[in-house]
């Protein structure tokens, strides 16, 4: 029976992709001065995976590797005030304000009336707070965990502190990677938002383990039925 819900954040509940293709293409506007073109970087996913283990997730991550690689492509002979620029895209970025999905209100209202919800995100911790605090949805949440990264041990760790079963847990959230595959391997239940947008590297083509605990939904709106499959599934 699931007793507790699980969700995710950027992408599940608000708005987060879409300032990073802006930043990207910000950042291609600055190599342009130096005649380089988007498809010149083919592999800036790659470049960008690489320096988690240094930077982990987040915006600095995001502008550190846009700086690194700008510094490699241009012989090292970026102009420090295109650096600034940059930079000045980071607080840009980390400041952005919070838009909400449509309906992610109304779910969270008739969701939190029969579970108990938890928010896990992962990122910078400062960052993460704040959009926590700007999204006006805190209150919905009986507890909020920011970690670094999405593990089994990271779920198992969360499951354990809040003694919840994992056969007794859905996590509902918009990446494989993250939110869909480490439940499953702990044991618990997911539900995948498959419309909503995801980094490439969050969304890969991993093999998923244990089908019978993981459905799709196309949006927000069809997580409540969504839901009372998974009562029937999961007695």
């Amino acid at each position: 029976m699931i007793k507790w819900i699980g969700f995710d954040a950027d992408d599940t509940l608000w708005k987060n992709e879409e300032i990073y293709l802006r930043g990207r293409r910000e950042f291609f506007k600055v190599l342009s001065k130096y005649g380089i073109q988007p498809q010149d970087l083919d592999s800036m996913d790659d470049f960008e995976v690489e320096n988690i283990q240094y930077y982990g997730y987040g915006v600095m991550s995001f502008v550190l590797s846009m700086i690194e690689i700008a510094i490699e492509v241009t012989g090292e002979q970026i102009h420090p005030g295109d650096i600034q620029q940059l930079i000045n895209l980071a607080k840009e970025m980390l400041t952005e304000q919070v838009e909400v999905f449509d309906d992610v209100v109304p779910l969270l209202e008739e969701l939190s009336s029969e579970y108990p919800l938890l928010l896990i995100t992962k990122g910078d911790l400062l960052h993460q707070q704040r959009k926590i605090s700007m999204s006006g949805l805190t209150h919905f949440f009986r507890a909020v965990e920011i970690v670094s990264d999405k593990t089994p041990d990271t779920y198992q760790h969360i499951l354990d502190q809040y003694q919840i079963s994992p056969g007794n847990f859905v996590m509902i959230g918009n990446s494989l990677r993250s939110d869909i595959l480490p439940v499953l391997q702990s044991g618990g239940w997911a539900i995948h938002l498959t419309d909503h947008p995801t980094w490439s590297h969050e969304d890969d083509s991993l093999a998923i383990a244990h089908p019978e605990r993981y459905l799709k939904v196309k949006g927000i709106s069809q997580i409540a039925d969504a839901m009372e499959t998974l009562m029937y599934l999961a007695p």
